[in-house]
């Protein structure tokens, strides 16, 4: 499991940790029941508050990513992986007709527009 904190980034911590771990149990990175570092050991691990690891892990519990086992830790909930891939999808589909209804406004063409995508994810693959 690979997570960071991006202290520029306007995101809280805690929100920052739960997006990373969301992403990586949708990808398949984490697996179904895998068991999660300690809230404890996450914090030392990444340098930060025990309260901030907790807040992220409450979040993804009550999103349905993790579940708790008294006594032995938090650990990857059973998830329809398809089913948040459709949500994701839908989102990103509402922001991209945000961008091109701004763009239109702004006389960006559709080329241009694909171009600035392309820019962007460019270095995330």
């Amino acid at each position: 499991m690979n997570l960071w904190i991006d202290n520029k980034s306007s995101a809280p911590i805690y929100e920052q940790i739960a997006t990373q771990l969301k992403t990586q149990i949708i990808s398949g990175a984490l697996r179904e029941d895998e068991l999660l570092p300690s809230i404890r050991s996450l914090a030392k691990d990444l340098r930060i508050s025990v309260i901030t690891t907790k807040r992220a892990y409450d979040e993804l519990e009550r999103e349905g990513f993790l579940y708790t086992v008294a006594g032995k830790g938090c650990f990857v909930a059973a998830k329809n992986v398809e089913l948040l891939r459709e949500e994701n999808l839908k989102a990103i589909e509402e922001h991209l007709a945000a961008a091109a209804q701004l763009a239109a406004s702004c006389n960006v063409s559709t080329a241009e527009l694909a171009e600035m995508l392309r820019l962007l994810t460019e270095g995330e693959r």
